[in-house]
């Protein structure tokens, strides 16, 4: 029993290390929503999470066969950042706009649905990884949910620093290039069409020498 405890410990910390780009392009959609659906929109995200993990982690001998995710979701991520940089300009949403309205509501169960597709593109490797660690399926899930949930609360705070310094929107958005990048990678790989991959440390220098030299720009524009 100590050894799965300790290692739900161990899952929850790679579920967080795995999915840390994951959290900045959560915070990055839900932002374009009106601030008092932020948190609505979180928590159906969050249960929508529990549910993907749990029907994934059922089949996830089944996962490898669909690398494929992985590619839609890159290909997703590269159409939000060209409409962000390219793209006409969006609307301040309308704090005192009413949330019911139909427009609001295809706003917001839109922004739901595709969270929960790069959830899903996420989920692959922490799914597959998990598996490798432990053969018991309740340790995978305790693990993975926990970590969800952790990943829920990460992605709070970053919405409410991307409020505070909008600036920073531009550099969630040159990480979200390089994860859509790596996505594709590694949907190439698992197709065979490429025999080169990147590690995740690898992905999370990357990231990190980006954020290093992007966000004390953009703090200086609050």
């Amino acid at each position: 029993m100590a050894f799965d405890l300790l290692t739900i410990g161990l899952l929850v910390v790679l579920e967080c290390l795995l999915s840390a780009d994951n959290a900045l392009v959560m915070a990055v959609m839900v932002l374009g929503l009106p601030r008092q659906l932020h948190a609505r929109a979180l928590s159906y995200g969050l249960v929508g999470a529990f549910a993907l993990r749990i029907a994934a982690t059922l089949v996830a001998t089944q996962l490898i066969r669909v690398g494929w995710i992985k590619g839609l979701g890159g290909l997703y991520l590269f159409y939000l950042v060209y409409r962000h940089f390219f793209g006409p300009g969006e609307a301040t949403p309308d704090e005192s706009a009413a949330q019911e309205s139909p427009a609001a509501q295809r706003a917001f169960w839109g922004t739901v649905a595709r969270v929960e597709l790069i959830n899903l593109a996420f989920s692959v490797d922490s799914i597959l990884v998990a598996v490798a660690m432990s053969p018991k399926r309740w340790v995978v899930l305790a693990g993975g949910l926990i970590g969800v949930l952790a990943i829920r609360l990460v992605v709070s705070q970053l919405i409410e620093v991307m409020r505070r310094y909008p600036a920073l929107v531009n550099c969630a958005f040159l990480v979200i290039a390089w994860v859509a990048f790596r996505l594709l990678l590694e949907c190439a790989g698992d197709q065979g069409w490429i025999a080169w991959d990147v590690p995740q440390t690898w992905s999370l220098i990357v990231i990190a020498l980006i954020l290093a030299t992007s966000v004390p720009l953009a703090m200086r524009k609050k």
